[in-house]
């Protein structure tokens, strides 16, 4: 985010430069100055042989406009003076008709014709817009020849790496592959130039638009258009709902929530209740008067609707199996201003014009920026003649248990998505962010120079997990800081929580973490051993059964007491020998600073896969050092750390950690990648 100030100044520059738009000169008429920067752009870029150009604007933006304006102002090729006709490709009939439309009214001199379903172009017009499906059909493409033609179209070209279009485009173009394996004969070698439109220029799915595009010439974020008053001012409410979206299936081609998973989730008589009484209070009361629900199937659609209904709210519904009448007398409808809510399901999230639109709810989680931009664009349109001021849109967000990559209007401005957001609209919110972001520089920036002074009294303890069995302590040989506080033993964290004393050979004491009903506390225990030598005397096992020493509340009183229990009753006999033998418990004893042995080194190099030697091995007198270079120098102290890890499962601990930790790393490496397809920028498309 930039700072308040230099966005002042931002905005007051485009404001300057926007109040008078004037007529390009090659255009037919009259373009805002952003368009014409974007017209100038693909100009360029199409002088300078770039021939498959994309372009990014927002909804509202006026793709329609630039791209007639654009092919109004493209010469037929030298070659080719007769290539004079142009083709827009659209994804639906309702898009195919808008533009068609606004090309008759842009340019009246134009022959404008429709190929989809029994719309039949005769191939030679001025100007045909065909849906991509009609196109696919046998013996439809065909008619259009590229030799004839100087341009070709694609609006909502996000959808251009798609198999379906590829297939289209590579007959008009041979850099643009084929999905199939046969590749459609062009008459001229020179390619036709192909311009991509898109609000949205990226795919979450991971096909790349370079395949079809070589670079994007002009990008215009929808927080620009709003600024400078091109779009209407949004205002923002986030209503946190008890949503679980932790079991919710991902869709593997999108990106985003499987539908069908996320309606068991979402398509609750709770959260439906709540979405229409969060209309009524936000929405309902201020009088809103066209607001488009977006849900997340066609059973969330119905259940929606119903719940409007009960309230006394003129509710009704849209999905892609509405009959194309109907669909078309409800949008009339709603655009006429005879009923307040539409609600609808993947339908009008692309092509929809309704300027009237001033209240948009978002009642679906998405993992996608680009869906979420879609549905709320549907409200960003100027619409001076219904007395529209801005819009409101209202999302709904899971309160407690948040996944990674959710989307919400927080995380449209930087903001952490559970932020809370109560009817206020961009510039509100980029001050927040302003803020948040000047807190940060605070926490870090101290101009006094002196460092004590930004560092804060500690108010908890946090306490090192050395979790590698092969990791060494500075200064303490192996022993975390934390212990050291308490005892003066050479205790070893193995992990998770378990500290074991190995006690000269006369067995180990362990302690480790207890969950209960009563809260977390600390059982230890003695493990005895015996000697081997009287254990085979006595056909006996040297491992004897396990005798509770204690149990705490606290690692600290575990600790004490369990040295207590060493000190008087494992190394047990005259008080000179428990003494003594006390000194050898100490983390500082003098033995552990010595070498470590043979047998100590070569235990801990078979955990590290040297496994083809013996310990005779490893004693050979020879010049040449038998032992890795990480175990020359280990000392005994250091080797029975290690070895005491290893004996207590701190290697299997460490390698579940360790996977689980390179699993999630993998996990968010695969979603940033997903995030950064998402964001548009200027320049060169990756083909691959």
């Amino acid at each position: 985010m930039w700072p308040a100030a230099r966005r002042l100044q931002t905005i007051q520059f485009y404001r300057l430069l926007t109040t008078q738009p004037r007529l390009h000169q090659s255009s037919p008429f009259i373009l805002r100055p952003y368009q014409e920067i974007c017209l100038k752009a693909c100009l360029d870029a199409h002088s300078s042989g770039v021939s498959r150009v994309g372009v990014s604007l927002p909804t509202g933006a006026g793709k329609t406009a630039v791209f007639i304006s654009l092919l109004s102002s493209l010469k037929p090729r030298n070659d080719r003076p007769d290539a004079t006709r142009s083709l827009v490709i659209v994804n639906n009939i309702e898009l195919a008709k808008q533009a068609a439309a606004q090309a008759k009214r842009l340019r009246p001199d134009w022959v404008v014709e429709i190929e989809q379903g029994k719309h039949k172009a005769s191939g030679d017009a001025d100007l045909t817009v065909a849906t991509y499906q009609t196109l696919l059909e046998s013996g439809r493409l065909h008619k259009f020849s590229p030799q004839c033609f100087k341009a070709i179209v694609v609006d909502e070209a996000h959808h251009a790496a798609a198999p379906s279009y590829r297939r289209i485009l590579s007959f008009f173009h041979p850099d643009v592959q084929c999905p199939e394996n046969h590749i459609h004969p062009l008459p001229v070698q020179e390619a036709v130039p192909i311009f991509g439109f898109s609000a949205t220029f990226s795919r979450h799915d991971g096909l790349a638009l370079g395949s079809v595009f070589e670079r994007i010439v002009y990008h215009r974020d929808f927080l620009d258009m709003i600024r400078e008053q091109w779009l209407c001012n949004v205002r923002f409410t986030t209503v946190k709902a008890n949503i679980d979206l932790r079991n919710v299936t991902i869709n593997t081609h999108s990106g985003d929530f499987s539908a069908t998973s996320l309606a068991h989730v979402i398509n609750t008589e709770t959260l439906n209740k709540l979405v229409v009484q969060t209309w009524l209070d936000r929405a309902g009361q201020l009088d809103r008067k066209s607001t488009i629900v977006f849900a997340v199937n066609v059973a969330h659609v119905r259940a929606l609707t119903r719940t409007f209904q009960s309230a006394g709210v003129d509710a009704r519904f849209l999905y892609s199996g509405t009959p194309i009448p109907e669909r078309n007398a409800s949008i009339d409808g709603f655009k006429a201003g005879e009923f307040p809510v539409l609600v609808n399901c993947a339908l009008l999230t692309e092509g929809t014009d309704i300027p009237n639109v001033d209240c948009v709810v978002v009642a679906r989680p998405t993992r996608s920026r680009n869906v979420f931009l879609q549905m709320i664009g549907r409200g960003m349109r100027l619409s001076p003649n219904t007395g529209k001021q801005d819009c409101h849109v209202i999302d709904f967000v899971d309160s407690t248990n948040r996944i990674v990559g959710i989307v919400n209007a927080p995380t449209l401005f930087g903001l952490a998505p559970e932020a809370v957001v109560d009817g206020e609209n961009v510039q509100e919110l980029e001050a927040r962010a302003d803020a948040a972001d000047g807190e940060m520089s605070a926490t870090y920036h101290n101009p006094s120079g002196d460092d004590r002074l930004s560092v804060p009294d500690p108010k908890s303890v946090t306490y090192v997990d050395y979790d590698s069995p092969f990791a060494l302590v500075n200064q303490s040989v192996g022993t975390s800081p934390h212990i050291v506080r308490v005892s003066k033993n050479a205790w070893v964290d193995c992990g998770e929580g378990i500290h074991v004393l190995e006690c000269l050979g006369k067995g180990h004491v362990r302690i480790e973490p207890v969950s209960g009903h009563d809260g977390d506390h600390f059982h230890a225990h003695y493990s005895p051993k015996m000697h081997p030598e009287t254990a085979s005397a006595l056909k006996i096992s040297k491992f004897q059964t396990n005798r509770k020493i204690l149990d705490a509340s606290s690692l600290a009183d575990a600790l004490r007491g369990c040295d207590t229990y060493a000190s008087e009753k494992v190394l047990r006999g005259p008080l000179s020998y428990a003494q003594v033998n006390s000194f050898f418990l100490l983390r500082t004893a003098k033995w552990r600073r010595g070498p470590a042995s043979p047998a100590q080194k070569l235990f801990v190099a078979k955990r590290w896969g040297y496994v083809n030697k013996s310990v005779q091995d490893f004693q050979d007198t020879s010049d040449v050092d038998p032992f890795p270079e990480r175990l020359k120098n280990l000392t005994k102290g250091e080797a029975a750390h290690i070895i005491t890890r290893l004996k207590h499962g701190a290697q299997g601990r460490y390698i579940k950690k360790i996977t689980a930790h390179r699993k999630l790393e993998a996990a968010q490496a695969k979603e940033k990648q997903r995030q950064a397809r998402e964001h548009v920028r200027v320049g060169p498309l990756d083909p691959y």
